[in-house]
């Protein structure tokens, strides 16, 4: 494996270089700890306009328009890296909902969401999941009726993230009654002040409200928000989860935690303790081989071959990764790990314990663990299927 990169992208990195030196004044950190929403969403437009965000988007959607080059991609992400500055916001919107319209939205789509995407004035929220569809979620059962015009859909979805702020939603709707279970399924844009939606919170244990249930009561949504066909839903869902594992198992996040762990481990002087070292020494050697993972990832996509499972590795060892780094900073911090934001010693305005929760959490969110590792052993290396256990029959008389 080719593990540097040519010297052509040399004026390329000067050029970040240079861009980097002349905003380091405004320049969002990449750190962990709390950040002001405005100044970070500044910085985002800040990027944008720059080119290295929505770098290879079309300019009549709010990009830069560059052609697309993955080593580029690599150049700048290095030296952002290596400034720790912040590369911009990573969220449902822009990093999972951009690349499906790009591939799946009408004209008319693309001009009216991707922009106001990509500069953060608009928050997306995701109605995947359901009370009764979680791991198996091609069952779900909010409906949607064509009635004219406008779709009017009754449901509810739940665990969806950010609902309780999003200006619209991106969401799986069964629309085609007859055509089986994942044949039924619409893709479908809404927006979240349309009447008839309730957002409900649910506390998790952050002590944050991230998460919420959703209520659909005849909620009358344009037929014009469709995305792609009627029914054809399930393979546009299918392709935004790619880049959701992809997000949520990320090097470049993975990195920042341990860059600032190993600053907690230095601080408190346990940087030379012989059982931190070796706890440091293993998840930094996880981190690296993570980083190589995703370059041959690369390989594949320039090599234009599929990679097969192997990118549902990314977010399987991603997100462990990241919990056993928080945990790590948590153990260092002693007494002061078990603060919560708002103690007036908590470090980092309390981050990394709600870090720590949350990374957690994405064990089992965008895909659990069991389920990926079921999917890489018989997809990947070909072991049995579990075997379908048929339902008990009933005990007892008769109902």
């Amino acid at each position: 494996m080719q593990l540097t990169i040519d010297a052509s992208y040399e004026p390329l990195r000067n050029e970040v270089r240079s861009f980097l030196d002349a905003k380091k004044d405004v320049a969002i950190s990449a750190a962990v700890g709390a950040k002001d929403p405005a100044a970070v969403a500044a910085w985002q437009k800040e990027l944008v306009d720059s080119g290295w965000v929505g770098r290879t988007i079309p300019k009549e959607y709010g990009g830069y328009g560059a052609d697309p080059d993955l080593l580029a991609a690599i150049v700048i992400e290095e030296e952002f890296a290596e400034a720790g500055v912040s590369l911009g916001m990573a969220n449902q919107g822009i990093s999972m909902l951009i690349p499906t319209l790009l591939q799946y939205a009408s004209e008319e789509q693309k001009q009216s969401f991707i922009g106001p995407t990509l500069a953060a004035e608009t928050i997306w929220c995701q109605g995947y999941s359901e009370p009764g569809s979680g791991s198996d979620l091609a069952s779900l059962q909010t409906r949607g009726v064509l009635d004219g015009d406008e779709y009017v859909i009754n449901g509810q979805k739940i665990w969806t993230s950010t609902a309780h702020e999003a200006d619209m939603m991106f969401g799986l709707i069964r629309t085609e009654m007859d055509a089986g279970k994942h044949g039924g399924i619409t893709y479908i844009l809404l927006s979240m002040d349309t009447p008839g939606i309730e957002v409900r919170p649910l506390k998790t244990m952050t002590g944050e409200s991230s998460f919420n249930e959703v209520f659909f009561t005849d909620v009358r949504v344009p037929r014009s928000n469709v995305v792609g066909l009627p029914g054809q839903g399930w393979e546009i869902a299918t392709y935004l989860l790619r880049h959701e594992r992809a997000m949520l198992g990320r090097t470049t996040q993975t990195e920042t935690f341990l860059a600032s762990c190993v600053d907690i481990l230095r601080e408190t002087g346990l940087l030379d303790d012989p059982l931190y070292r070796d706890r440091l020494m293993k998840v930094q050697g996880r981190t690296i081989a993570m980083k190589y993972h995703g370059l041959r990832l690369l390989t594949d996509t320039l090599k234009k071959r599929p990679s097969g499972v192997s990118g549902l590795i990314t977010k399987l060892n991603g997100c462990q990764l990241n919990y056993d780094v928080c945990e790590l900073a948590i153990d260092a911090l002693n007494e002061r790990g078990i603060l919560k934001a708002g103690s007036r010693r908590v470090r980092d305005g309390g981050a990394w314990q709600g870090n720590y929760m949350y990374a957690l959490g994405l064990i089992i969110g965008g895909g659990t663990a069991q389920i990926q590792k079921n999917i890489i052993s018989e997809v990947g290396l070909g072991m049995p299927r579990e075997p379908k256990i048929p339902n008990a029959a009933p005990q007892g008389g008769t109902a």
